[in-house]
């Protein structure tokens, strides 16, 4: 039996519309496929080779140099600044600690002026109440080191989010950054006075978590000194020693992921760019 002469035309145009359907289909799957992958990479690359962290929690001398109050120490107490000021700051830090193991809290603020008082007692250099007021004063307009503006700017611009985990008081904080024009470039400058606690207790550095909403891990945590690197680090922060000062490790027996010496090395670790690299705007 013969087909009719017409059959074989109709089967080639079933065929060819057979065709022509598949051809749609794995186009479109293509497509799909190719959005998805799009999608996955774009969140890859997004995430490794523009910043490995949300957010960077900074101690603020990290930011701001504490030898700034050398000058006004200096000034009162000729020749003996940097001894004079070394005593004090070694003090300051005593006392919050004391403070906290005792649970005697008072704000940093405080401990400073209990600390000046204490060193220029051990020093017997007599201060006048407007001697002391100008010394105190000088922790409320630190100067920052040279890096810290443009790093704090491009950590910004590269939508990681920017907070301090401090000692100082809050007044302290705010008299600082806006005195150096840096206001702005922080999302929250976060004082450990708000739970009432110093670092290194656990509780003070959790307050980036619970202000940030995002998980430890998220947020690297940069150091100012070796005992707040550890501190940070036995938390649970992916920690960065900003060792500006190059004083030798801590014998705590938690060494921090990265050591450094200024806030470029910072931006290579957060940023998750080879050492030397320059950072993208």
């Amino acid at each position: 039996m013969s087909l009719p002469v017409s059959s074989p035309c109709r089967l080639n145009a079933h065929v060819r519309q057979m065709i022509i359907s598949c051809v749609a289909l794995l186009v479109a799957c293509g497509s799909l496929t190719m959005s998805a992958w799009s999608q996955r990479s774009s969140v890859s690359v997004d995430k490794t080779m523009h910043h490995r962290f949300e957010a960077v929690a900074f101690d603020y001398f990290v930011l701001f140099n504490p030898d700034s109050v050398i000058a006004d120490v200096e000034r009162i107490v000729p020749g003996r600044g940097r001894e004079f000021t070394n005593l004090w700051r070694t003090r300051q830090f005593e006392y919050s600690w004391l403070r906290s193991i005792g649970n005697r809290y008072v704000d940093f603020s405080a401990i400073t002026r209990d600390a000046l008082v204490y060193t220029s007692s051990v020093l017997h250099v007599e201060l006048t109440a407007q001697q002391e007021r100008e010394l105190l004063d000088a922790y409320l307009h630190l100067t920052p080191w040279p890096d810290t503006a443009d790093a704090l700017r491009r950590l910004r611009e590269s939508h990681v989010r920017v907070i301090t985990i401090a000692n100082l008081s809050p007044a302290m904080l705010l008299a600082n950054a806006e005195h150096a024009g840096l206001t702005s470039l922080f999302d929250a400058l976060i004082s450990t006075d708000l739970n009432h606690t110093y670092k290194p207790d656990p509780r003070a550095y959790q307050l980036g978590p619970d202000r940030l909403h995002l998980a430890k891990e998220d947020i690297a945590f940069a150091a100012f000194g070796g005992w707040d690197a550890a501190g940070a680090k036995s938390f649970g922060y992916p920690t960065v020693w900003v060792n500006r000062f190059n004083q030798p490790h801590e014998q705590l027996g938690i060494p921090p992921d990265r050591t450094v010496s200024n806030l470029q090395g910072l931006l290579e670790y957060v940023l998750n760019t080879p050492p030397g690299q320059p950072q993208s705007r």
